[in-house]
């Protein structure tokens, strides 16, 4: 990791917490996962994959001031991720064309 050693020994300690935090999103995807029909459930296990996917990039990060920055404070970071991902984003638009469809 790169930055000073107070700034490693930090973010050592914020890394713990961030992989937490996206164990507590995959978790709830998860959960959802198993109540749902079938090909609702594809999108949801999508979904799970894009979070791994921003998991595996922010872990593998190695500048100590990126987890202090942006990881210090945990609000929603994992959720916007998610919601920024464009595949997130047309599985949304998917989701919202069954429900138009449904509606008609």
């Amino acid at each position: 990791m790169t930055g000073t050693a107070s700034q490693i020994e930090w973010a050592e300690q914020i890394k713990p917490r961030v992989n937490a935090e996206f164990d507590r999103v995959a978790k709830a995807f998860t959960a959802v996962a198993g109540k749902q029909e079938e090909a609702v459930r594809t999108d949801t296990q999508a979904v799970i994959a894009i979070l791994e996917e921003k998991r595996s990039e922010v872990m593998a990060r190695d500048q100590a001031g990126y987890f202090i920055r942006d990881w210090q404070e945990l609000n929603d970071q994992v959720r916007r991720m998610i919601g920024q991902d464009a595949r997130y984003q047309a599985i949304q638009a998917r989701k919202a064309q069954r429900l138009q469809r449904s509606g008609d």
